[in-house]
């Protein structure tokens, strides 16, 4: 049962890389545009009309794909004065009830962004801009990678408890809990 759950552990975090690559790829597009929109109205009064919106739909959709691939990393920030001075069984729990409750907050907020989308393609929503982008596309982008980050906190919501119920809390640990320092360094210099 561990190798399967290692396996789509890896394969979310292989499509969580694809996602944050292709994300990074369009806000570099996005900067790329911007700049070009500035020395072109700077040198000849000429603008590219919606730049910004495009540049923030993009952020907006990049962020909310970013978000697993942060989470099945363990890139995410978190205070950890007190956590590194407690015992790896209340690490493990802490870790998990932490897991619960971020998993119960984005349950709401990607409920939330569903409601939006449906109303955006409901009433056939459009932006109040020169561009008149219709809401549900750069929606769709957002919507889907909170919902793809909720199905990964899931995921190691389940892989956590099947690890909590063995007892195993170097697992949840290496799925959940704070990165040591010794692995920071090893990934910071390439060393596995």
């Amino acid at each position: 049962m561990n190798q399967v759950m290692d396996r789509v552990h890896g394969v979310l975090s292989d499509i969580s890389r694809a996602a944050v690559w292709v994300g990074g790829l369009a806000l570099m597009l996005s900067a790329v545009m911007v700049t070009g929109d500035v020395i072109m109205r700077k040198l000849f009064g000429i603008t590219i009309s919606g730049s910004d919106e495009i540049s923030g739909y993009v952020f907006a959709a990049a962020t909310t794909w970013a978000y697993s691939y942060c989470l099945l990393n363990r890139a995410n920030i978190r205070i950890d004065a007190v956590y590194n001075q407690m015992g790896l069984r209340t690490r493990a729990v802490l870790d998990l009830v932490g897991l619960a409750a971020l998993t119960y907050y984005v349950y709401l907020l990607a409920v939330s962004s569903v409601g939006v989308l449906s109303e955006s393609l409901e009433y056939d929503s459009s932006a109040q801009t020169t561009l008149a982008t219709p809401l549900w596309i750069p929606q769709i982008f957002w919507v889907t990678g909170l919902c793809f980050f909720l199905v990964c906190l899931a995921f190691l919501c389940v892989y956590g408890l099947y690890a909590l119920a063995r007892t195993d809390w170097s697992t949840i640990n290496r799925i959940a809990g704070i990165k040591s320092v010794e692995e920071e360094i090893a990934e910071e210099t390439f060393v596995n």
